[in-house]
């Protein structure tokens, strides 16, 4: 054996060595390649979870879209139906104000036969909530009953539907029960 023989490691010492290199640069590789089929794999749930995320917000849209259109198209009925009923009572003699419609006779009553009158239409004598419907009263024809009474208790005024007289829109002193007699009231075109 020579010097350099001694120096020289054998092959077999080279090939282990060379195994070892291997069998380690395979290893890191096998780390390498869990680690990116980790992060890919949470990579792509993240881009899952945010498609999914997506779609679940356009289903609602779409549901609050379709439920608003159902409203409308609801509300769009509600409405035809409304103007048939107004068409209908327009013709019959009803007068329409303020989301309101009104029956005016022309057949002359006293305040009883009035209600009664009303009652077998389904409705009632007119009672009167702001100002707008007063003015709208003076309007129709020259005298007409409206649904505010003191025939319960001299002197307290209810309208038809039992609530008492508390904001009125007529002439100071009225309603004035004159001389005693007046157990409705009566509005006058001026």
């Amino acid at each position: 054996m020579t010097l350099d023989d001694e120096n020289q490691p054998d092959a077999s010492s080279r090939e282990k060595k060379l195994y070892r290199l291997v069998a380690v640069s395979f290893g890191l590789l096998c780390v390498l390649q869990a680690a990116l089929n980790i992060f890919l794999r949470h990579a792509l749930t993240l881009q899952l979870n945010s498609l999914t995320a997506e779609r679940d917000e356009l289903h609602r849209e779409l549901n609050n879209s379709a439920l608003q259109l159902n409203s409308l198209t609801g509300e769009r009925d509600e409405l035809k139906r409304e103007l048939n009923v107004w068409v209908h009572y327009s013709k019959q003699g009803w007068r329409y104000f303020n989301g309101n419609v009104y029956y005016i006779s022309s057949i002359k009553k006293t305040w009883k036969a009035s209600r009664d009158d009303c009652r077998q239409k389904g409705t009632d004598l007119m009672i009167i909530n702001s100002e707008e419907e007063q003015d709208f009263t003076r309007q129709l024809k020259n005298n007409m009953w409206i649904g505010l009474t003191d025939s319960e208790t001299e002197g307290t005024w209810k309208w038809v539907d039992g609530t008492p007289l508390t904001t009125s829109y007529w002439m100071d002193g009225e309603p004035n029960n004159s001389d005693l007699k007046e157990d409705c009231v009566e509005v006058k075109r001026t």
